[in-house]
């Protein structure tokens, strides 16, 4: 993470340090997709415990990077809100916050992560794939149109780390 020091924490929704991370998908999802409503599609319990999370990545107080995870099925995470301040990318962050919330979601008995992106988020396909997610498209024809959905196995680990 070429020394990037953060403070990893569980939040919700609602929370103040959860702003700027939303924010910041709003403009991100408008600039490549234009006006839509993704970010209201999920009622805000969807991402609290017990079934949910949502954590932020901070930075001398400042909100860098963050994502979430609602509940698919019952064995089944999804990721979603994954966000990464347009000044600390390419740090490694995204990676931080996929393996967090992969722990996090490990920790809840999920066995298995789901997760879509979009076919204009080319950064978010390269994340996904370097982080072990199979996509459930076919690479060498990449669909224009629609979600771009990947899936990942968990592998279950005896000494977890919780966050506070």
């Amino acid at each position: 993470m070429s020394g990037l020091i953060v403070d990893v924490r569980l939040v919700g929704v609602s929370d103040p340090a959860a702003a700027p991370l939303l924010e910041g998908l709003r403009l991100e999802y408008t600039s490549r997709y234009g006006a839509n409503d993704e970010l209201a599609r999920f009622p805000e319990a969807e991402f609290a415990p017990p079934h949910g999370a949502f954590i932020v990545l901070a930075r001398d107080g400042e909100t860098v990077a963050g994502g979430a995870f609602r509940r698919h099925d019952e064995t089944t995470a999804e990721l979603k809100r994954l966000w990464t301040h347009p000044g600390h990318r390419r740090a490694g962050l995204g990676r931080l916050v996929v393996g967090e919330l992969e722990r996090e979601a490990r920790g809840r008995g999920y066995r298995r992560i789901y997760l879509t992106t979009g076919p204009r988020q080319p950064e978010a396909v390269g994340l996904y794939l370097a982080s072990g997610y199979e996509p459930q498209f076919d690479l060498t024809n990449r669909p224009t149109e629609g979600p771009l959905a990947f899936i990942k196995n968990l592998r279950p680990h005896t000494s977890e780390r919780k966050l506070p």
